[in-house]
């Protein structure tokens, strides 16, 4: 998969490598932003029944 991208991205190698790191900073950022949130606020229960 990495390499199939690193195909499809043009330029020089040194453009590559900025490319690339932008798209994982995209990719990171989304994720911070807006999945990570939401799977907190559906998937995780605050409310624990140890101990009672």
């Amino acid at each position: 998969m990495y390499a199939a991208l690193w195909r499809v991205l043009p330029g020089p190698r040194w453009v590559k490598v900025l490319e690339a790191t932008a798209l994982i900073l995209i990719v990171l950022g989304v994720c911070v932003e807006w999945v990570f949130p939401w799977i907190a606020a559906t998937f995780i229960q605050s409310e624990s029944t140890v101990g009672q």
